[in-house]
């Protein structure tokens, strides 16, 4: 069944003020298409069966809800407990929606699956998934997230997948969407845009919120049946923002329950120093969606900056937007010295080498737990930390 009614946009595609989709005329056929594929999956009891029995024996869900014991006597606050997306197949949540949009593309009738990746968990979830349903994939990438993220090119490949190198631009995520897009308008009869994150052009950012909600399902019965209550605080970091869109989605409709997201804070909130939108950005238009995006005053996008590649992007997914306007959610921002500090903690405390995207979370919540003696708090733990070896040893490095 259906794994998320909380929060919808409307009919536009629009929520509250952010989201749409601003596109040229040449996507909008296959983006309705799209909507229509969606909204009738959506409704057919057989698609959610067939992607719950691929989540369960595919991916291995449900994922762990640990309490990180401690990681929470060492601070001496809030009880903290993880979620385990990092012992998803593939080793992070991505995968979740690559199953989902792959079943989505089988029954429009696609064969070939193009995707953008910037930390290259996407890429390779992606890959996964379209080997194991035996589809052609090409994967977009920007050139300097290849050459940190070294293995999982190798590892997309491996898969069979054609992994392309982005050279414009930034030469990050923002430039590889830009090249998935030009492709999926040149190929629209066969191919299906898997995109990675909550964003984008509708009906992406509810359909990737939608595949990802398993994971707010799945914590909220484990927080339940650990605690018998509801916890006091639910951390995610953001970059488009799927993985935190998903755990938040398991209690937004709570008031009880604080969300907080965590952005990549660099070196310093500067242009181009950073990628946190909320605290260096302001509305505008990107890549087919209104949502918080950094711009200089003439409207155009300006350079981001993170140590994780997977943060390193100039706009923000449309619902996390709203959930910001609304004061529904906080948005917080580590700095790259603080994710590194938080990547080795987890480390040396729990055994659980994190991906340094998720080590932003850690970092915040390393920040609040302490203040928070008797409260409850949920890290999602997006991924693990495996791909980020080869940056860990440089940074260090770099700092002696």
């Amino acid at each position: 069944m259906k794994t998320n009614t909380r929060t919808n946009p409307d009919d536009r595609g629009y929520f509250g003020e952010f989201g749409g989709r601003f596109v040229p005329d040449t996507l909008m056929a296959p983006l309705l298409e799209l909507e229509q594929a969606y909204a009738t999956a959506e409704a057919d009891p057989a698609f959610w069966e067939e992607y719950e029995g691929l989540l369960k024996n595919f991916v291995g869900r449900q994922t762990p809800l640990q309490h990180a014991s401690r990681l929470s006597a060492q601070l001496g606050g809030a009880k903290i407990y993880l979620k385990r997306e990092d012992l998803a197949h593939t080793g992070a949540h991505k995968i979740n929606n690559a199953i989902g949009q792959i079943l989505l593309a089988r029954r429009m009738g696609k064969t070939r699956i193009i995707a953008e990746t910037g930390a290259g968990q996407h890429g390779v979830a992606t890959a996964t998934a379209a080997a194991a349903f035996g589809l052609s994939c090409v994967v977009y990438m920007g050139a300097d997230d290849m050459a940190r993220q070294e293995m999982n090119v190798f590892r997309m490949r491996l898969l069979g997948a054609e992994v392309v190198a982005v050279n414009s631009g930034s030469r990050t995520l923002k430039d590889a969407v830009s090249e998935a897009m030009r492709d999926w308008v040149g190929n629209i009869a066969d191919t299906h845009y898997l995109l990675g994150s909550a964003l984008g052009p509708h009906p992406y950012p509810k359909m990737v919120r939608d595949f990802q909600a398993v994971i707010g399902t799945e914590a909220r019965g484990q927080f339940m049946a650990a605690e018998g209550r509801l916890p006091d605080c639910v951390v995610a970091c953001v970059g488009g923002g799927s993985n935190a869109i998903g755990i938040f989605s398991g209690f937004v409709s709570d008031a009880g329950v604080a969300l907080v997201g965590v952005e990549a804070g660099g070196t310093a909130i500067s242009p181009g120093h950073h990628a946190a939108r909320f605290a260096g950005g302001s509305p505008g238009v990107f890549q087919g969606m209104r949502t918080f995006i950094l711009q200089d005053k003439e409207g155009q996008a300006e350079p981001t900056h993170s140590v994780s590649a997977g943060l390193d992007y100039t706009g923000v997914g449309p619902e996390h937007a709203y959930l910001h306007a609304t004061h529904r959610a906080t948005y917080a921002n580590v700095s790259d010295d603080e994710a590194v500090a938080a990547f080795h903690l987890l480390a040396r405390l729990e055994g659980i080498i994190p991906a340094l995207e998720s080590s932003h979370a850690i970092a915040h919540a390393c920040k609040i737990a302490p203040g928070m003696k008797g409260k409850t708090l949920i890290i999602n733990l997006s991924g693990r930390g495996d791909k980020d070896i080869g940056i860990i040893q440089k940074y260090t490095g770099d700092k002696k």
